[in-house]
C-alpha cells in the first residue's frame, strides 16, 4: 500500500472547474497583477485571521523581510526566535539587516523554549519572532507579556500553522503582524508560491503596499526603496476556492492525528505536547525517536511516504557558518537527529491511518 503526504486534486473538491473556468477568463482578459482576486482575497484573510488588513506577496519570507522592515528593524537590531525552525526565518531577519538571536527548543513542545526568551533579550533586541511549527501554536499570552514588559515588538511567523488558535484566538493576530506562506505543501497551498502579511497596524499596511510594489505610491511615484513582491492574482483565485474549507480540513487533520497518537501511544516514540488552551492544526504529525533514519527507511520501503523536515539545525548550516557554534542549541540539534513526519492529510481514510501506524509498530515491534 502506497501512502502518500500530499492530494492536491482533493483540495478543490467540486470547486475545480469552476476554478479553472474563473482561471482561463483571468488570462484571457489579463487580469493578471493586483486584481479583484487579489484583492477579495486579502480581505477574506483578513477577516479569517481577525486583524484589520492583509497584504499578498511571492511568499511567506518575504512577509517576514516587509514586516520587519515595516517595524523599522534593521542593522544594529537583534531578533529573537527559534533555533529549530526553518532556514527562511532566520534569513528574513539577515535581509532585513537584523541580527538573529537564536533560543533553544522545547523538549516538549518542539517550539522555542519561552523561559529561556528573558535571559535573550540585551539593549538591542527589538522583536521576537516566534515561529508556530508543524501547527502547533506558541505559547502567545506568555509571549505577548514578556515582550510588553520589555518594550518589544512582536512578528509571528505563522507559515505553518494557518488557522491555528490560542485561547480561541488566531495565530498571526497577536503582534504587529504575522505571516503566512501559502507553498504547496501548506495546509492552505496555492499552485505555486505565494504569501500574506496580516496586521492590524495601518502604518505596517501601507508600508507594505507600497514596498512590495517596488516603493510605489500611485504609477510610478516611488516614495520608499521596495522590491517586486506582490502576490499572483491567479493564485489568489486558488487560494480564495480553497480558504472556506481550511477549518473543516483542519479539523480532519486533528481526527487523523488523535488516532496516529492513540495507536502509537506504548511505543517509545515522543509526540509533540499539546494544551487544552490551544487548537492544533497539524501542519505535520512529528515523531520522535534516536532511531529515525532507521525508522524512515523501513517506512518508505513499505510505501509509507515519510520525511524529514530541517534534519541539520539553522546554527550548523553553510549559510550562518560564524554565527553560532556546535552544542550550543542541544535540543535543537536532537529533535533535528531525531524528528519524522507520519503522513497527515485531512482526506486520510481509516485504512491510510491504519497501515501506517500498524507499520509503524511493526517496526518497534520485530512482527514486518
Amino acid at each position: 500500500m502506497k501512502i502518500a503526504r500530499y492530494n492536491y486534486p482533493d483540495q478543490f473538491g467540486d470547486q475545480l472547474d469552476a476554478v479553472v473556468d474563473d482561471v482561463r477568463q483571468m488570462l484571457v482578459a489579463g487580469r493578471y497583477i493586483l486584481s479583484a482576486e487579489v484583492s477579495d482575497f486579502e480581505q477574506a484573510f483578513a477577516g479569517y485571521v481577525g486583524t484589520r488588513f492583509a497584504k499578498g506577496v511571492n511568499s511567506g519570507t518575504d512577509a517576514l523581510v516587509l514586516a520587519l522592515a515595516a517595524l523599522g528593524i534593521g542593522p544594529g537590531d537583534e531578533v529573537i526566535t527559534a533555533a529549530n525552525t526553518f532556514n527562511a526565518t532566520v534569513a528574513a531577519i539577515r535581509l532585513a539587516g537584523a541580527t538573529p538571536v537564536l533560543v533553544d527548543a522545547d523538549e516538549q513542545s518542539f517550539l522555542l523554549d519561552v523561559k529561556q526568551l528573558p535571559a535573550a533579550i540585551t539593549q538591542r533586541t527589538k522583536a521576537l519572532l516566534p515561529v508556530h511549527l508543524y501547527g502547533k501554536p506558541c505559547p502567545m499570552g506568555e509571549i505577548m507579556r514578556i515582550a510588553q514588559s520589555a518594550s518589544l515588538l512582536v512578528v509571528e511567523d505563522a507559515a505553518q500553522a494557518h488557522g491555528a488558535k490560542v485561547d480561541g484566538k488566531r495565530v498571526g493576530s497577536f503582534g504587529q503582524a504575522g505571516c503566512f506562506s501559502f507553498h504547496p505543501s501548506k495546509n492552505l497551498a496555492a499552485a505555486g508560491d505565494a504569501g500574506m502579511l496580516v496586521t492590524s497596524d495601518e502604518a505596517v499596511d501601507q508600508f507594505c503596499q507600497k514596498a512590495r510594489s517596488l516603493g510605489q505610491e500611485g504609477q510610478n511615484n516611488h516614495v520608499i526603496l521596495g522590491g517586486n513582491t506582490k502576490l499572483d492574482a491567479i493564485q489568489a483565485r486558488v487560494l480564495s476556492a480553497k480558504l472556506p474549507r481550511l477549518d473543516a480540513w483542519n479539523a480532519q487533520r486533528r481526527q487523523v492525528a488523535a488516532a496516529y497518537r492513540e495507536r502509537l501511544a506504548d511505543l517509545p516514540l515522543g509526540c509533540q505536547s499539546t494544551s487544552p488552551d490551544e487548537e492544533h492544526v497539524y501542519h505535520l504529525f512529528q515523531v520522535r525517536t534516536p532511531r529515525r533514519d532507521e525508522l524512515l527507511t523501513y517506512l518508505k520501503e513499505r510505501g509509507v511516504d515519510a520525511v524529514t523536515r530541517y534534519p541539520q539545525p539553522i546554527h550548523l548550516q553553510e549559510a550562518f557558518a560564524g554565527c553560532w557554534k556546535p552544542g550550543q542549541f542541544p535540543v535543537a540539534e536532537a529533535l533535528c537527529n531525531e524528528l519524522l513526519c507520519l503522513p497527515i492529510r485531512p482526506d486520510m481514510g481509516e485504512d491510510e491511518i491504519d497501515y501506517v501506524a500498524t507499520t509503524v509498530r511493526s517496526f518497534f515491534e520485530g512482527t514486518a
